[in-house]
């Protein structure tokens, strides 16, 4: 029984042997594929001739012209990644989703399917003609480029000063450079390509026994992409290295590099790399900074009105201690810089004082805090009192010395921002107290002390209202007048959201201000729930309060502010 492209169209009496030697000619000249000559020749019905590619090759042939797409299949596939690969999804059935394509040969693009949806795709035959207008007509019609794809890479030179380049690694890079199709390079780069455009934090690459695990924190939580060959592993570590300009050589060390690249919009990234030796091989994170999540300003943050007007008029002080607290990955360093672009201005000297500095901020004066050399945060801030600043930022008082350098710092008429992490505003108090740093000198200083968490938003295409459990409305504690007047939402999930439901994120805040009552109970070196009390005695609005209101308001859910904030006394 026939097999090949050629004898199925011979035997089956679709073309002539002298069309068929005539289109192969022509393919061998123009150096396109048999099946395309054919069909620009058109010595036979376009869908006679796709129909034998697809027997030929061994897979289904779909006519889309008489094939309904269920949106739910729509959403799976991005519109950017149809248009690019000229794909179409069709079908899903159970964890597989079958995708129509006009080139059999094309294993990339099934690959990158899989990778992206993390699920089994099944490839079958379809006209092209009926692709492209199947896309126009569920995706909608367009220019055949969206914003998605504006997202592809084009990696550019590293910019690394953490380790010196050695003649190897040059000649690996410039190897690389003209064998750039090798598939390590192209799963690299998919990688992080993808990454960008699902909007991820960072990039989690994991070796274990019998696999290479990849995974994204997306809007702080971690999602599993996909899982590579094992064997893939030191090819992988050496392009990584190779771009982070680390030593390929090194297995038993940590190490940390950046990689700096730019996407075809003139978009600017940088990649913050982590390397960690670990039981079944190196481990990399590479953190993903976007220059863009620094340039918002206060008033998008999240504050509520009362607590915006006030945190307001706090950063204009002209001298104190303004904290900010929270656990790792709370958004604090975003405030911060939100802080000091509201700040930035001709008139005021500001210097930070950063481990490491993350994001680089015009008109700003950074200095890198370097524990190798000595220059650790206490020195810096000593010298940074020399420069005359009007504003400093200590990136975190993690140690005595460095606590009692921003005190002083703030009784001599500096304006001094800081981060520390406790669970919540009161808290960072006694912890100042318990680090060593005298009660009144506590108690004398900081002037205000702002706690925060992040929670997932809505995703503001796909959601919808939503009733809560009468068991989640009575654990939330809402009033009859709070229920009159909510708006509960929820995402359902769709394409744009990953089908997470969620997209984005924003603060829950509480924000103390610390009165006479609460300085009064600092020089006493009063217990954290007595300091707590007072501070809600005077207005203070605990973070649980101000996540319920964001979820009155069908910004975000229960769900998210009882996961990351506790009720309050």
């Amino acid at each position: 029984m026939p097999s090949s492209f050629s004898d199925i169209l011979l035997s089956k009496g679709i073309i002539s042997e002298d069309q068929l030697n005539e289109a192969n000619r022509i393919a061998g000249e123009s150096g396109k594929l048999l099946h395309e000559e054919l069909l620009r020749l058109g010595y036979a019905p376009p869908n006679k001739i796709m129909k034998a590619l697809a027997k030929a090759n061994g897979m289904p042939f779909v006519d889309l012209d008489s094939t309904e797409v269920a949106e739910t299949v729509i959403d799976l596939v991005p519109e950017s990644v149809a248009r690019e690969n000229a794909v179409m999804p069709y079908q899903e059935d159970g964890a597989r989703l079958r995708v129509a394509t006009s080139d059999p040969s094309d294993i990339d693009t099934q690959e990158k399917l899989r990778f992206i949806l993390n699920r089994d795709v099944e490839m079958a035959i379809a006209m092209r003609d009926q692709i492209i207008e199947s896309i126009n007509k569920y995706y909608g019609a367009g220019d055949g480029e969206s914003a998605d794809s504006m997202l592809t890479q084009e990696f550019t030179d590293t910019e690394i000063d953490f380790t010196e380049t050695t003649v190897e690694q040059e000649a690996a890079l410039q190897e690389d450079e003209d064998e750039s199709s090798a598939p390590v390079v192209k799963l690299v780069n998919l990688i992080i390509t993808e990454a960008v455009k699902l909007g991820a934090s960072d990039i989690h690459i994991e070796p274990f026994e019998d696999e290479i695990r990849v995974r994204y924190r997306i809007d702080g939580r971690l999602v599993v992409r996909d899982s590579a060959p094992r064997r893939l592993l030191g090819a992988i570590l050496s392009r990584i290295k190779i771009l982070s300009r680390l030593d390929i050589a090194e297995r038993r060390r940590p190490q940390d590099g950046r990689i700096k690249i730019t996407s075809n919009d003139g978009k600017d990234y940088d990649l913050r790399v982590s390397v960690l030796p670990t039981n079944h091989g190196q481990s990399v994170v590479m953190r993903l900074l976007d220059k863009d999540n620094i340039k918002v300003g206060i008033r998008q943050l999240g504050l509520s009105e009362s607590d915006f007007r006030i945190f307001k008029n706090l950063i204009r002080r002209p001298n104190g201690i303004i904290l900010v607290t929270g656990p790792t990955g709370s958004g604090k360093t975003t405030t911060l810089y939100a802080s000091l672009n509201e700040l930035n201005r001709p008139d005021t000297k500001i210097i930070t004082a950063e481990d490491p500095v993350e994001y680089y901020l015009s008109g700003i004066n950074q200095v890198e805090v370097k524990h190798k050399i000595g220059l650790d945060f206490a020195r810096v801030i000593r010298a940074m009192l020399r420069q005359a600043p009007n504003v400093i930022l200590v990136g975190e008082m993690r140690d005595t010395e460095t606590a009692q350098m921003g005190i002083q710092a703030s009784l001599t008429g500096h304006l001094v921002f800081s981060t520390l992490h406790t669970n919540d505003a009161p808290s960072a108090v006694t912890r100042m107290i318990d680090m060593g740093v005298p009660a009144y000198l506590v108690a004398s200083s900081v002037v205000a002390v702002l706690a925060q968490r992040l929670v997932r938003l809505n995703c503001k295409n796909c959601k919808q209202p939503h009733e809560p459990l009468e068991s989640e409305i009575q654990a939330a504690g809402f009033t009859e007048e709070q229920l009159a007047t909510a708006t509960f939402m929820k995402g359902r999930g769709c394409a744009k959201c990953q089908k997470r439901g969620y997209k984005g994120r924003m603060g829950i805040f509480e924000l103390m201000v610390l009165n006479n009552k609460i300085r009064e109970l600092a020089f006493q070196g009063a217990a954290t729930q007595d300091i707590r009390r007072a501070a809600v005695a005077g207005g203070m609005r605990i973070m649980f309060d101000d996540g319920l209101d964001k979820v009155l308001s069908g910004q975000t859910t229960l769900d998210e502010v009882f996961r990351v904030a506790k009720q309050g006394e």
